[in-house]
């Protein structure tokens, strides 16, 4: 049976897929200019966005990851949300 998910969903992940590279850009950049003050800025502001972007994506549509999450309310939601592959 196939789900039916909403475009929001691909739309949250593809923007985090976006800032991921650009922190892993970032990251190399500064493994080799750890002085450069506009790179380390523009990588705490993507850290930022991904923070914002994990939190609304898991209050619409659950847990990004299964590791390192607090179970919501009494029950463990990890298992309910669709797997990538499954959508």
């Amino acid at each position: 049976m196939e789900q039916t998910v909403p475009k929001e969903y691909y739309q949250y992940l593809h923007e985090l897929q976006a800032v991921d590279f650009a922190l892993v850009e970032l990251t190399l950049y500064l493994d080799t200019h750890p002085d450069d003050a506009q790179a380390l800025a523009q990588f705490q502001q993507f850290q930022r966005r991904k923070q914002t972007l994990m939190h609304q994506f898991e209050s619409n549509f659950g847990p990004l990851q299964e590791f390192g999450n607090s179970p919501v309310g009494n029950r463990w939601t990890w298992s309910e949300a669709p797997w990538p592959w499954q959508v």
